[in-house]
């Protein structure tokens, strides 16, 4: 067996109302000074509220950042950093999506270490101490509050990843309640990122490990089990549950099997058209899948029975054949915009695209077959409105 290192946070949380615990988990570390990292929609919404009254009742000071947006951007993260330091901040606490979780990390490592982000892109070069963090997710899809990795938008669209096991929080505390009014558009859409994950996880070409494999293998059955009650019934608590623990897994998976060339290619979308990260991987999956389909061909077999159990018996090929059928039918089925052109990607955009893509060396050197220019650009091409063009 190929040696490996399996690396996650140590403590986990799950349960429904899990969030009414913080006030104790927050004691457990004698913390005084508590920064909230989220963003206006979550706290709109009023899913910050309960954590906040509750902290302040117990005599904690929380200072609030809450400017968090999509992609964050480096100026962002920089930002909350100085601001946490400023406020003498000794525990970070963030509740929202991935993008608030990913902005927490860093905050949490920026206002205790001595480096500048600048300096800490890239895998395992954020060795400083961390203040202790909180994580309490509100979407069932990026699997952060359990990776040890935030991805930053630079001032230049590219989108650069910190690596480190310094970013793995202390608590994950993982709250299905905070799921049940996600619209189904939201929820579609997350839910699809982390079977990418799940899948990217499983058939990676690097760091590929039994333990990554079990999880990835559970994530997708939660998940595909899953989804399309949660798009259709949000309230249904059993279906939420499975899509946030099934992403949770999925996270798991691929923080030590790492994501390949769905979220290369999806990176630049996000980055240039703003549009949200689950929605970037749907836009692509199914052409990376098909792309893949001749190098994968056995590793997606062996995962064809968890999305159809008839798929048990079939050859290899056929097998294989289903699975990616099966995803793509999940995506139809929950509504997943079927285009690069309904996100406003227009034909000269691809170059661009591929160029970017191209930059995204760590995830392209995992993926189960290379990927060239030439590649991208067609994958980008079929996605835009189906027809495959040729890259200058």
């Amino acid at each position: 067996m190929t040696p490996f290192t399996f690396q996650t946070c140590p403590n986990i949380l799950f349960e429904p109302g899990a969030s009414a615990k913080l006030p104790d988990l927050v004691a457990s570390f004698h913390a005084q000074r508590i920064m909230l990292v989220t963003d206006k929609g979550v706290r709109g919404a009023g899913l910050t509220g309960a954590a906040e009254a509750a902290l302040a009742s117990a005599g904690l000071k929380v200072t609030v950042f809450e400017d968090v947006v999509a992609d964050p951007p480096s100026h962002v993260v920089e930002a909350a950093a100085a601001l946490a330091r400023a406020e003498g901040t000794d525990l970070v606490l963030s509740i929202g999506g991935g993008s608030a979780l990913d902005t927490a990390k860093l905050v949490a490592y920026l206002a205790r270490s001595d480096d500048q982000l600048d300096s800490i892109y890239g895998v395992g070069l954020a060795q400083g101490q961390r203040l202790p963090l909180i994580l309490v997710p509100t979407t069932a899809g990026t699997g952060s509050e359990v990776t040890p990795i935030s991805i930053v938008t630079t001032p230049t669209t590219e989108k650069k990843g910190v690596v480190s096991p310094r970013l793995l929080p202390d608590w994950a505390v993982l709250d299905p309640d905070l799921t049940l009014g996600l619209p189904a558009h939201v929820t579609a859409a997350t839910g699809i990122d982390a079977m990418v994950h799940a899948i990217e996880a499983y058939t990676s070409r690097h760091k590929k490990n039994p333990i990554s494999d079990q999880l990835a293998r559970q994530a997708l059955a939660l998940l595909s089990g899953s989804i399309r009650t949660a798009c259709s019934d949000g309230r249904n608590l059993e279906a939420r549950s499975n899509m946030l623990l099934g992403s949770m897994l999925a996270g798991m998976a691929f923080a030590n099997a790492p994501v390949a060339a769905v979220h290369a290619l999806a990176y630049p979308i996000g980055a240039v058209f703003h549009v949200p990260h689950g929605l970037s991987n749907a836009l692509v999956l199914m052409g990376v899948m098909r792309f893949n389909l001749p190098h994968a061909q056995a590793l997606y077999a062996e995962l064809a029975p968890i999305f159809d159990p008839a798929a048990v018996n079939l050859p290899t090929g056929e097998a294989a054949a289903r699975f990616v059928e099966s995803l793509a039918a999940i995506c139809r089925e929950c509504g997943v915009p079927a285009s690069l052109a309904e996100v406003g990607v227009r034909e000269e955009d691809l170059a661009r695209l591929a160029t970017d893509a191209m930059k995204q060396t760590r995830l392209l050197v995992n993926n189960p077959r290379e990927v060239t220019y030439q590649d991208a650009f067609a994958i980008y091409s079929e996605a835009l409105d189906g027809k495959l063009r040729t890259a200058a």
